[in-house]
């Protein structure tokens, strides 16, 4: 378990800018150290946020992106080529403009294709694609992500990780199907905690007034069956990269005056 670290931006548009930088930075160092790098994305706001300002970055090109394994939190659970996907979002923000390996990017499970409307038979089969990617080295039944980006929720949760809800007391299964998800649609697909924990960097981003009670929850102690995003973290590094507003109910002394 990796002590949070925080990152505080003027606004979110700087957020995103600045948190697409550090992730070149990152799958760039991945792939000369190892000849390849591995991502989890996030949807919403924020998670797409990051994605558009990755696209409209010019050192975008630093990234070998033939060579480039990405993947997902969370999905909802609806028909290929619905706008609310998370896929369908990150195509549009980033993923068709760039040229990825098809075989590499590995999106979750859509409604009404082989699965029907099985959201835990869909589920079991994305763990199954995690387990054939994951190597001796890594320990596990997932991939040792090299950065797993996590959207924060007003209610404090991640990937479709609620409070209270069974998904997030998950501990053997690497990929769940959620039922009666607060926020819809009600039907969703997620990796839980064990599989997060994976990553050797967890990283949480929070922008907006909206997520700054979320922010101060999470990072004060509170259990993760209460607060999903307090169980998220990386085996090397766990960050938070906040904007100004997110972080307002924060006390001054969890980041560096300079950050803000």
């Amino acid at each position: 378990m990796s002590t949070p670290q925080l990152v505080v931006h003027r606004d979110k548009e700087l957020m995103a800018e600045a948190a697409a930088a550090r992730l070149i930075t990152k799958v760039v160092d991945a792939q000369a150290a190892r000849g390849s790098a591995s991502v989890v994305l996030t949807g919403g706001r924020n998670g797409n946020g990051l994605l558009a300002a990755l696209a409209s970055s010019p050192a975008r090109d630093a990234i070998d992106w033939s060579r480039l394994d990405l993947w997902w939190g969370d999905e909802r659970f609806v028909p290929e080529g619905d706008p609310e996907r998370n896929y369908t979002q990150a195509c549009e923000a980033l993923l068709d403009a760039v040229p990825l390996d098809p075989k590499r990017v590995h999106a979750m499970p859509a409604s009404g294709g082989a699965f029907g409307n099985d959201a835990d038979a869909a589920a079991a089969a994305y763990a199954a694609e995690l387990a054939r990617a994951s190597g001796p080295e890594d320990h596990g039944p997932v991939p040792t992500f090299d950065v797993l980006m996590l959207g924060v929720g007003p209610d404090t949760h991640v990937a479709s990780l609620f409070p209270e809800l069974p998904a997030v007391r998950e501990t053997e299964r690497m990929v769940v199907g959620v039922h009666g998800a607060p926020k819809p649609p009600p039907t969703r697909i997620s990796l839980t905690l064990p599989a997060i924990r994976a990553a050797r960097e967890v990283w949480l981003l929070a922008a907006g007034e909206d997520k700054a009670h979320a922010a101060e929850i999470a990072l004060s102690g509170a259990g993760e069956v209460q607060a999903p995003a307090a169980g998220a973290y990386g085996r090397a590094r766990t960050l938070w990269l906040l904007d100004a507003a997110a972080a307002s109910e924060l006390p001054r002394s969890l980041y560096p005056p300079a950050s803000a």
